[in-house]
């Protein structure tokens, strides 16, 4: 069985040589840039990657899309720039798919970091996420959402044990970048599906996300870390709500 590997990519270059060398074992490497003012192409040349430069952007799911589109081995991988595969999880990956059958899929626990430090709570562990299935268009699609996508499978799905290494946040000054473009999207999108919103609404789910994250799902095990992270969730949440409601208003 053979295996491709999908990545999006724009102004990567921090990260993309750690993901591609992760991962330099797989039969295809399938890269699609937005568009980088950075080496990242020229990196992904070095590593033999198949690359296509698309002009727009639209969205994470239609993007990841395009690069599923691209790729003709029997098995996708998909993975960020930001991400990285262990020697451990090559060898599981590789010993999956020689003994599954085509109609099932498999999620991949996630270790994420937030400005250094690996988060064990805080709702980010063991954070399933669908990455490895069949090349099957008609079996396995991203959604078309712009922030947020997720694989939608038809068949079985199965987990595997060793986790995706994920370098998500490198310092604050990363926290407030992808913060407003995440909040940003997010109300874009929410706009799209005719949500409303409110100053109350963005108040009152800003301060729910905080206590979500450090209470209920145990953030103040992580530290100072956990602590600055729910604060992050509760800003990203409180600027998705009120961008929603100007939104709204126009």
């Amino acid at each position: 069985m053979t295996i491709s590997v999908i990545i999006i990519t724009k102004n990567e270059e921090h990260t993309i040589s750690d993901c591609l060398a992760s991962v330099s074992w797989a039969d295809q490497i399938v890269v699609v840039d937005s568009g980088s003012t950075d080496k990242t192409v020229e990196i992904c040349e070095s590593f033999g990657a198949c690359i296509e430069i698309t002009k727009d952007w639209p969205g994470f799911g239609p993007q990841k899309n395009r690069a599923l589109n691209l790729a003709n081995c029997d098995w996708i991988l998909s993975i960020d720039a930001d991400e990285i595969i262990s020697k451990e999880l090559q060898q599981e990956i590789q010993k999956a798919v020689k003994v599954t059958e085509k109609n099932q899929a498999f999620c991949i626990p996630r270790m994420s970091s937030f400005c250094g430090k690996f988060i064990k709570h805080s709702g980010w562990w063991p954070d399933y996420v669908l990455r490895l299935f069949p090349n099957d268009k008609e079996q396995a699609r991203f959604t078309d959402d712009i922030v947020h996508e997720k694989v939608i499978f038809n068949g079985a799905i199965k987990t595997l044990t060793n986790p995706i290494i994920h370098i998500s946040y490198r310092d604050l000054e990363e926290v407030l970048i992808k913060m407003n473009r995440y909040s940003t999207d997010g109300a874009i999108m929410a706009s799209t599906k005719g949500k409303k919103s409110s100053l109350t609404k963005a108040i009152n789910h800003s301060l729910w996300a905080f206590v979500r994250t450090y209470i209920f799902k145990l953030g103040f095990l992580d530290g100072k870390m956990g602590f600055i992270l729910a604060i992050s969730n509760a800003h990203t949440t409180y600027y998705r709500y009120l961008k929603l409601m100007l939104l709204n208003k126009q």
